[in-house]
């Protein structure tokens, strides 16, 4: 039986940058959800109530968000009997209707992106900053330099 001295410095480093990248994509994945969240919110957007959901709510989240996008998905097919921006004619009046249902769907749709990479961030971030802690606790702090027993068959 031999031993061999393992170096723990460089596990203690990566654990400590691994806590701080996971509260960086913490802290940056809350400050995105807040960020979009507030200004869906100053737009002062309420959903129909003939909407699938959340009718009379405010939008001020993913669900809202994407609610409202098939709600105005729903009003220009209706406005425009069924056809598309891409459908209509270029002199149809409904175009210009159509066409702003389009891009407000768009941002809607942007917003739910949104949402959903700031709750990705975050997440990761939690993943991280864990396994940050699990391996400054496989490795403790006065462990500089460590025996490992190895088996020579």
């Amino acid at each position: 039986m031999s031993t061999t001295v393992v170096n723990a410095k460089p596990v203690r480093i990566i654990a400590i940058l691994l806590i701080v990248a996971g509260a960086l994509l913490v802290a940056g994945g809350a400050a995105t959800w807040i960020t979009v969240r507030s200004q869906l919110v100053a737009e002062n957007i309420t959903i129909p109530d003939d909407a699938m959901a959340f009718g009379g709510n405010v939008v001020n989240g993913p669900l809202d968000a994407y609610v409202q996008a098939d709600i105005i998905n729903k009003h220009a097919l209706e406005g425009s009997g069924g056809k598309t921006y891409a459908e209509l004619d270029r002199e149809d009046p409904a175009r210009a209707s159509v066409m702003n249902g389009s891009f407000l769907r768009a941002s809607l749709f942007t917003s739910v992106i949104a949402f959903g990479v700031a709750a990705f961030a975050a997440g990761m971030g939690v993943l991280f900053a864990a396994t940050g802690f699990a391996l400054r606790a496989l490795v403790p702090a006065g462990a500089g330099v460590a025996p490992r027993q190895s088996v020579n068959a």
